[in-house]
Order: structure tokens, then sequence, then C-alpha cells
């Protein structure tokens, strides 16, 4: 997951995926890492974050990750190895 410390949605996302016991997850701290802000854009196509994969899928944001959520998508998809 793509994060800056300050950012709130970040934080959302995060305890999110904490709730359904996720619980390490990669961060990169684009704050603190130009080379990881600039793989982010590439990697994306976007500025914003958080940025969130799941394995290999890019997910999207913290309102995305909701989404799949209410849609009741998101258990099966961390379910997958």
């Amino acid at each position: 997951m793509y994060v800056t410390d300050w950012c709130p949605f970040c934080r959302r996302a995060k305890e999110l995926l904490k709730s359904k016991g996720i619980i390490e997850i990669e961060e990169i701290r684009v704050q603190l890492d130009v080379s990881g802000r600039a793989e982010l854009q590439a990697k994306t196509g976007r500025r914003t974050v958080p940025q969130i994969y799941i394995g290999d899928r890019h997910v999207g944001g913290c309102d995305e990750l909701h989404v799949l959520e209410q849609a009741g998508e998101l258990d099966s998809l961390l379910a997958q190895p």
C-alpha cells in the first residue's frame, strides 16, 4: 500500500484491512521515498494515496476498497493466495 503518514484515507483503509485480519501491511511511505512516489505514478497512473494492492491486483484507493467491502467482494479477494 502506498501511503503517507498524515493521510486520513490511508488510516481508514488500514483500519478496514485490520478488521479483516490483515495484520501485516507492506507500506511504501511516499513522503519519505521520492522513488516510491515515482513508482506509484508509473504503476497506477495516479498521484494520490492510498493506492492499494492485494496480491498483484491494484484495488485503487480507500473508496474503492470500501466499495469492494460493501459489495461483499473483499473477503474473497483477501482469501486468494
